[in-house]
């Protein structure tokens, strides 16, 4: 099953509360005939996005082919957390790649956050983590004050203790967690429109509704062809059926939001308007909407169907943090596929001459991904010092051969999701 199609109407954004409350463009038109360009960036995401428009303002002719509307996937429907460094703790980063290059990864992480905020038009800032146990508590602190000491001397981040923890989530149980004041969160729909017209008004020419079936030599959609010295294949989440070398290491998974409707005390939920992620496996994330809905995400799915009652699936984690809100009425619920490594480092990858990838951003995209287009395009222009450096993240295959990989990945995934559920 293509998982473009399998949950979501063709050519359609996502009945969410992203949709709901963002100006959408006019379509672009379908792609008919044949189109000569100097790239062709196939994805219509924040990568695909970012690299068309960094490519352009480079002077660079770009062809953008997108199999829906712009910003219609995981870029058009996360939780709007623009975290800092990558998806593991920069300690972590160490220990695997060395201290030296650990810095240029941080650094990379920076800048992606920089390049959001300033192209963002609702940066807010702040993330907190909290977590469940006094042990990740502990370890939380300790890692809050080794990114404040040398060399990092990362000021914006703070520990929280579980006092104060209690006190930003009123009525919480967490036992502490952090703050960081560098990082934000942003309407992720209303950034990937942005993006899409400031990458046409630098003169990318952009197509929807173009579904891409075959990349070898030619990109062809069903009734049109792009011949391109480069193709940059931006499909995250929807790599599958297009690229063997991508399937093996990036792996789709589903995951849902629900925006409730607006509070009357919003600060009984939040004392302060920063996002929130906890220190589960599978990660409950929150924040307060503009109009003072809490948008709350929690739950994974794994196969190629979103669950009949999403609003029932993510209820029962907001619950568990917010009981008091069982009354309160759920507006919208949505699901939007995104895409895992098994390291949870991103995966770029310079396949064949001419053939380019970034993806498997494992929930920490929102930075990464705009950031990996400006990597991309200073590849593709000549500059390819930062996106070598990421291509060595190159994360190892998951395990098992074709059909059985995404079966392997579903046991794995409860597996931890057990683990959650029992306190681990």
């Amino acid at each position: 099953m293509n998982l473009l199609f399998a949950n979501d109407r063709a050519g359609d954004y996502p009945e969410s509360y992203y949709a709901a409350t963002a100006t959408l463009l006019p379509p672009f038109p379908r792609l008919v005939g044949e189109a000569r360009a100097d790239v062709c960036v196939v994805g219509g995401g924040f990568t695909g996005l970012s690299t068309a428009l960094h490519l352009a303002k480079a002077g660079v002719d770009v062809v953008m082919l997108e199999a829906h509307r712009v910003g219609f996937g995981a870029s058009g429907r996360n939780g709007g957390q623009v975290g800092s460094g990558l998806r593991i703790d920069q300690d972590e980063v160490e220990r695997l790649y060395g201290r030296d290059d650990a810095l240029k990864y941080w650094q990379i992480g920076e800048d992606a956050k920089a390049l959001v905020r300033d192209l963002a038009d609702d940066w807010r800032p702040g993330i907190a983590h909290v977590d469940w146990s006094a042990k990740g508590a502990t370890e939380t602190r300790e890692y809050a004050d080794f990114l404040r000491g040398e060399p990092y001397s990362y000021d914006q981040v703070a520990p929280l203790s579980g006092e104060e923890a209690r006190a930003l989530i009123p009525g919480s149980t967490f036992h502490g967690g952090l703050i960081d004041r560098g990082a934000g969160h942003i309407h992720p729909l209303k950034f990937a429109l942005k993006l899409a017209q400031l990458a046409q008004d630098a003169g990318v020419r952009i197509f929807e509704n173009s579904l891409v079936h075959d990349i070898r030599g030619i990109v062809r959609t069903g009734q049109g062809r792009v011949k391109a010295e480069h193709t940059v294949l931006a499909l995250n989440g929807y790599h599958e059926r297009l690229h063997p070398a991508l399937s093996a290491r990036v792996m789709p998974i589903n995951n849902f939001i629900v925006a409730t409707e607006p509070l009357d005390d919003p600060a009984s939920v939040l004392a302060e308007d920063v996002a929130v992620a906890d220190s589960k496996f599978v990660v409950n994330y929150w924040r307060l909407s503009e109009d003072n809905r809490l948008l709350f995400g929690g739950g994974e799915s794994y196969g190629d169907r979103f669950p009949k009652d999403i609003q029932a699936l993510v209820r029962k984690p907001m619950l568990e943090i917010y009981p008091g809100l069982r009354d309160v009425r759920i507006d919208y619920a949505w699901g939007g596929t995104l895409a895992v490594t098994s390291s949870r480092l991103p995966d770029f990858a310079h396949i064949e001459p001419g053939l380019w990838s970034a993806s498997g951003y494992s929930g920490h995209g929102v930075a990464l991904a705009t950031y990996a287009g400006k990597m991309m395009a200073g590849a593709i222009t000549g500059d390819a010092s930062r996106f070598d450096l990421m291509n060595n993240l190159r994360p190892l295959a998951f395990p098992g051969m074709g059909i059985a990989r995404r079966p392997l990945l579903n046991l794995a995934m409860r597996w931890f999701a057990l683990r959650d559920q029992l306190g681990f």
